[in-house]
């Protein structure tokens, strides 16, 4: 790689200043793109519905659309909580059994539909955060799902990767698997 092909960003980022968050640069770059990817997709799908759509089926059996979006929302929110404390050290809470985490899903697919826009958003945003706010060491440390199994911090964007392509699908609303890219499509 020339040098001088890294001066765009350099000069960007002296724009942007301190404040300004980045990939740690062991981060897993592309599947960081492909969850980044997935959940703009996810948005734009989303967008797209009506609020009153959100209570139609979802291709999800007995799933409204509605539950489809709670699930991103809360998948992202989990996925944010656990990162965090695992950077800061905390303890980490007990994972919710299957019934409660499907409880908590249902009542959120009961949100007003701003109120279930604004989860998913929110909840993706501070993903993002937290998967910039990891260093090179956080990358390689466990973290613990739902239903007691870890994984290591860098395998956590292709498995939100997987979940919001999916996700899109499952609304059923002009999502297509064409759109999804080879190596999501190709993943157990």
């Amino acid at each position: 790689m020339n040098p001088t092909d890294d001066a765009p960003r350099v000069a960007l980022r002296a724009r942007q200043g301190a404040g300004a968050r980045y990939d740690a640069p062991s981060a897993p770059a592309g599947d960081l793109l492909l969850a980044r990817r997935g959940t703009a997709y996810f948005a734009r799908k989303l967008g797209e519905l009506t609020d009153a759509g959100l209570a139609e089926p979802s291709l999800r059996a007995g799933d409204s659309k509605a539950r489809v979006v709670a699930t991103v929302g809360y998948h992202a929110r989990s996925l944010a909580e656990r990162l965090a404390r695992l950077r800061v050290g905390a303890d980490q809470p007990p994972a919710l059994s299957e019934d409660a985490r499907q409880a908590v899903i249902a009542q959120g697919a009961t949100l007003p539909a701003r109120a279930l826009r604004s989860l998913v958003h929110h909840a993706a945003f501070h993903l993002d955060v937290e998967w910039r706010d990891l260093t090179d060491a956080d990358w390689e440390m466990r973290v613990p799902l739902v239903g007691g199994e870890t994984v290591l911090a860098c395998a956590t964007p292709p498995l939100r990767a997987r979940a919001v392509w999916q996700a899109a699908l499952d609304l059923g609303n002009g999502g297509r698997l064409a759109d999804v890219p080879a190596k999501i499509r190709a993943a157990p």
